[in-house]
């Protein structure tokens, strides 16, 4: 003790060796070991401080920098005095002065003014804190220029300028003489554009405000000894020289110099370096490269097995990943595929429309210029064509996306479900299977200990402490006429030293139940139930470890050689190995065990098949067993290797006992299956629990409906033969699903509940692909190591909230408060999709194809232009803009969850029933009756509609030009009021795709409603108001009033068109119902037939 208060390291001896069984000992003579050593060094790199204003979040791919600096850092050992005065990379020279990692540990302590047994304490904190700053990386340059060029010139900010000058040009110097309403026109376009670029930098802004605001809402905790105390604080606030616990799944807050390790510890350094493979953690180094060197733990890599403990050397700027972060720029953010699949949709019309202004000039250049000169001159072709050209591409559909996937964020993130990014979103609505981890996820993640079984006789755990409390009171009164149940007690004793959990110094006044422990749920439940018995800290006071394997899923159990605290450090002392794990790996190891009175009996076949019965009793009731086993052994004096202990407790091992353990199903889950099952997305149970454990929960949580037909691998034939049964529920184990052919994984595939059971990491990697290759949209929900790959590879990866860090940085997807929350996740990434639709159905007829055809019949048909320039302006980048953006506040609609997923490879967000209905329904629909009404004003002020038609401004002389301009401009006020309101009808109609407005009605419903339309409906008025009324703006816009009996007709035909549409919705919903009832009618007779047969 009095050297480890010195600082000298408590070696676990061993190196890491995390396969399986029949791997174990062939991969132990593939690896080549090192032998490794530790020497003193003279001189250390201070630390400078970091004020930074970043998370600390490794997201930027380093590989090829890191090896660029490694490399470096080689060249300046062997140069750094030769070739001083021809400094290097900064970095670089920094880096090759770091010596943390070859200092004995007890130097390093000194340097950094800490104890190994007792940390910092509070005033050292607070020192190092003003003096370092907080753990963060300063962020990078924020590229100010750069992100205005794209606010002004990204999307359709270029077309609007190139248009704003060109028309610009048509007022001055092309006009002869000028026309105000070209430069009324300029101007607006010029308008726009600043308004359009204002809009995206206040979207930039708030979307980077809600992501943001996401990743400070990810845990980022790590656990550090200060005072003497294990305590649990932000990474943020880490300084140099705090004691650091790090367990497996934990990701590194800053760098670290390890001091003790497990014979298992490995990192992943792939954020860094690039590689896959894992790398041994060790207390001495074993590369003369700061950067290659084992023992000292990066920044932002990950412990994906064993555990250690580490001095932080260095944090924020000064770490590994700070220093070249600072030479690296952030990743650049690609498009969603709703992006680009609009994006497509975009450069289909804008190709259309210059294919048809290509068109109007050749017209104009080949026929009109020459046949009548006088109809169009230069600068009304340019207007005309740039007027076409804006008004028909919809300039609101990237607004509006951009819109809809931050909104659904931002509810989403208010629902505590945290999206990574927006292409999250989108694809939480093409979901159509759903793995889901068993432990934390669909349980409550809050285990107890409720029986405890010894080779006589099973125990509740009151009656257990019964007979523990019994027995001491019969000591204390000197009766002793209860004898103490030794095997009970050496369950107490196993479970609180073979056990990983810790629990945290600022609870222990509280209840054993209250009290906070760091480790998993499992060793949670253990030690509670240990510390029941009797403190666990005496008992790890009398006892100290000297080598250690953590619990992994590959081998499913854990081991601890202890010896006594009072035994010197020499060799050949005596030991106990202690082991904790599966029954089913454990058991046949066993070949003794403990009767209550602590003798060593043999393990006999009765008594072997008792315990499997008791397990399988256990397990049948949805408990997860675990197994208590000792072994006794002499501790070598040198390294332990992990493939002698291995080796040793492949036999030989005597039973202590098993304990069951109860996690109950989240009281939700039923429901939540239920109302995913109604939505066409399979949930299926992935866990590493036995058969019969997983069948009982997954009947609990309703992932197995029937446990009558429940089948099993026999069910599934090898050469893909039909099976004549319906493929509803199958359990089956991971060793089972290696042996699976294709065929037997299409008709797998097939199967509404699975439960898979007893599976590694890898399995559950090979579940996600079976499904993903059979075209389903898999998500996949884990809080653990083994999950990472998993969620890596599904469409999204979901991880709880209170998980390991290395699943949450795996996963696009964060629940934070709980599994319930994916049915509101699943709900919102359909609304995304949804609302899109209902945008493009709403932009499309007026601000696109209505405003078309005033200039194809100018050109082509000779007739005045019916809707002016700037009025098509207006109506696209004004009054429908505005409307279309509230769009994305439309809640789900009511069936939102009772139909199928999307298929992402058929259902595009733009198909030819959605053209043909915008288009061919409500667009020509709304264009028929805005030309009647516009020709109509006309035919009334007395002239005919043949006296324009083909004319080409050679008008009878009874007609006047000025006449002809006075009631064009008239019937262009009405064509554009008529637009507007109706529009506003379609507004209401487009906001439910299926279902009613009586269903889905806009306001006094907070379910339902969306009270931002009424404003933009309004706002859309006003803006038509001002720019018809005020008499200063009609001499320059060429506007007229418009008479009230103008907006009223409107009115009700837009009206006519909610009802129309109205009438569709009832027939599809018809048409579907019956359709429904025929397949329903025709499953029944089938059913009828198969039970007379």
């Amino acid at each position: 003790m009095d050297q480890e208060e010195k600082g000298q390291p408590r070696i676990r001896f061993g190196e890491l060796n995390a396969p399986d069984e029949d791997e174990r000992f062939a991969a132990h003579e593939r690896r080549h070991e090192r032998r490794l050593s530790r020497r003193s060094s003279v001189g250390s790199l201070s630390i400078r401080s970091a004020a930074g204003a970043r998370m600390v979040q490794p997201e930027t791919a380093l590989p090829i920098a890191y090896r660029t600096l490694s490399i470096e850092v080689d060249e300046r050992q062997l140069q750094k005095q030769a070739e001083a005065k021809k400094a290097k990379e900064k970095a670089a020279v920094d880096v090759a002065g770091l010596e943390w990692h070859t200092l004995a540990i007890d130097e390093l302590c000194k340097r950094l003014s800490v104890n190994t047994e007792r940390g910092l304490n509070d005033d050292d904190v607070r020192r190092l804190k003003n003096e370092y700053g907080p753990n963060k990386i300063t962020p990078p340059p924020s590229g100010l220029l750069g992100k205005l060029a794209g606010y002004f010139f990204g999307g359709f900010g270029s077309i609007l300028i190139v248009a704003g000058i060109l028309v610009f040009i048509s007022w001055k110097p092309l006009g002869t003489p000028p026309a105000p309403a070209n430069l009324a026109l300029a101007c607006v376009l010029i308008a726009v554009w600043l308004i359009q670029a204002a809009f995206n930098a206040w979207q930039d802004w708030s979307t980077s405000k809600v992501m943001a605001s996401i990743g400070t809402m990810l845990p980022d905790q790590c656990i550090v000894i200060r005072g003497g105390s294990h305590t649990s604080i932000s990474a943020q606030d880490l300084v140099p020289g705090d004691i650091i616990v790090i367990k497996q799944g934990n990701k590194l807050p800053a760098d670290v110099r390890f001091f003790e390790v497990s014979g298992d510890a490995m990192f992943d350094r792939a954020i860094l370096t690039g590689e896959s493979e894992p790398v041994n953690a060790t207390v001495d180094r074993t590369e003369e490269n700061y950067l290659e060197t084992n023992n000292i733990g990066l920044q932002g890599t990950h412990c994906v097995s064993g555990s250690c403990i580490g001095i932080c050397v260095a944090t924020g700027d000064n770490t590994i990943f700070g220093r070249i972060a600072k030479l690296t720029s952030d990743p650049k953010t690609g498009m969603t595929p709703l992006q680009k699949e609009i994006l497509r949709f975009v450069l289909i019309i804008s190709l259309f429309i210059f294919c048809v202004v290509v068109l109007i000039i050749v017209l104009w250049a080949a026929w009109l210029r020459k046949a009548h000169p006088t109809w169009i001159n230069v600068p009304q072709l340019i207007v005309s064509c740039v007027s076409a050209a804006v008004a028909f591409i919809p300039e609101g559909l990237p607004i509006a996306l951009t819109t809809s996937l931050t909104i659904v964020a931002n509810m989403m993130r208010k629902n505590k479900i945290l999206c990574k990014s927006l292409k999250t979103v989108e694809t939480l609505g093409s979901v159509s299977v759903i793995c889901s981890d068993k432990t934390g996820t669909l349980t409550k993640n809050k285990m107890v200990v409720t029986d405890v079984c010894s080779i006589d006789k099973t125990y509740t755990v009151d009656a257990a402490l019964g007979a523990m409390a019994a027995s001491q009171y019969a000591a204390d009164s000197a009766k002793g006429t209860v004898p103490k149940p030794l095997a009970v007690d050496q369950i107490r004793i196993i479970g609180g030293l073979c056990n990983s959990g810790e629990f945290d110094a600022a609870t222990m006044h509280m209840p054993i139940a209250d009290r906070t422990i760091n480790g998993d749920a499992t060793d949670q439940a253990i030690l509670r139930l240990s510390e029941s018995f009797g403190p666990v800290a005496e008992l790890r006071n009398q006892w100290k470890k000297t080598f250690e394997i953590a619990f992994n899923s590959k081998n499913k159990f854990m081991v601890r050689i202890m010896v006594p605290a009072d035994q010197p450090n020499t060799a050949n002392i005596a030991g106990t190995i202690l082991v904790k794990g599966a029954p089913d790996i454990l058991l046949p190891r066993c070949e003794l065990a403990l009767n209550e009175k602590g003798e060593e009996i043999v393990l006999s076949e009765s008594k072997r098949a008792w315990i499997e019965n008791v397990k399988d009793m256990w397990s049948r009731q949805g408990k997860r067993v675990i197994l208590l086993a000792r072994k006794p052994t002499v501790v070598p004096g040198s390294a332990t290797q992990e493939k002698d202990v291995l080796a040793s407790i492949r036999d030989g091992l005597t039973f202590v006992g098993i304990v069951g353990i109860v996690d109950p199903p989240r009281d939700e889950i039923p429901e939540v299956v239920r109302i995913l099952r109604g939505a066409s997305i399979r949930i299926f149970m992935v866990t590493g629990d036995f058969k019969l454990t997983a069948q009982a929960i997954a009947e609990e949580c309703g992932i197995i409906s029937n446990s009558a037909i429940v089948d099993d691998i026999s069910a599934l034939d090898r050469h893909g033969e039909a099976i004549g049964k319906t493929k509803q529920a199958i359990v089956l184990s991971g060793p089972e699903l290696i042996t699976l052919n294709d065929a037997q994984w299409n008709q797998l595939c097939a199967y509404q509940e699975i439960v898979f059971a007893r599976t590694t990491p890898e399995q559950k990697l090979r579940i996600v692909k079976e499904f993903q290759a059979r075209e389903n949209i898999v998500g996949m929900t884990g809080d653990g190591v083994n999950d990472a790959p998993s969620l890596k590879a599904a469409d999204i990866g979901i991880a709880m909230g209170g998980g390991s860090d290395i699943a949450i940085e795996a996963a696009d997807m964060v629940l934070l408060d709980s599994f319930a929350a994916i049915v509101e996740a699943v709900k919102y990434g359909r609304l995304v999709f949804d609302n899109l639709k209902k945008t493009i159905v709403y932009l499309l007829p007026a601000g696109s194809f209505s405003e078309l055809w005033p200039v194809v019949t100018n050109v082509v048909f000779g007739i005045p232009q019916i809707l002016s320039s700037f009025l098509m302006i207006i109506i696209c980048c004004l009054t429908d803009c505005a409307a279309a953006v509230t769009l994305a506040y439309e809640k789900p609609e009511a069936d939102v969850l009772v139909r199928p997923p999307r298929n992402m490879k058929k259902d595009k967000l733009v198909n030819a029933r959605l053209i043909f209905h915008a288009y061919f329904c409500v667009g020509l629909l709304q264009c028929f009756l805005a030309f009647t009404m516009a020709f109509w004003w006309i035919q009334r002020q007395g002239v005919p509609f043949t006296a324009m038609w083909l004319k080409f401004g050679n008008y009878d002389p009874q007609y006047s030009s000025d006449l002809i301009t006075k009631l064009t401009n008239e019937a262009s006020s009405i064509y554009f009021v008529t637009l507007v309101v109706m529009q506003l009808f379609n507004l209401l109609a487009t906001r439910t795709r299926r279902l009613s407005i009586f269903q889905q009605p806009p306001i006094f419903n907070k379910a339902t409603q969306n009270l931002s339309l009424f404003p933009a409906m309004i706002f859309a008025i006003v803006v038509a108001f001002i720019f018809l009324y005020i008499p200063s703006l009609q001499d320059v816009i060429d506007t007229t009033t418009v008479s009230v009996e103008h907006w009223f007709l409107p009115a009700a035909f837009g009206l006519g068109l909610l009802l129309l549409d109205e009438a569709r919705k009832y027939c599809e919903d018809e048409i579907a119902w019956r359709d429904c009832s025929l397949w329903a009618n025709i499953l029944i007779s089938k059913g009828g037939l198969l039970l007379d047969a």
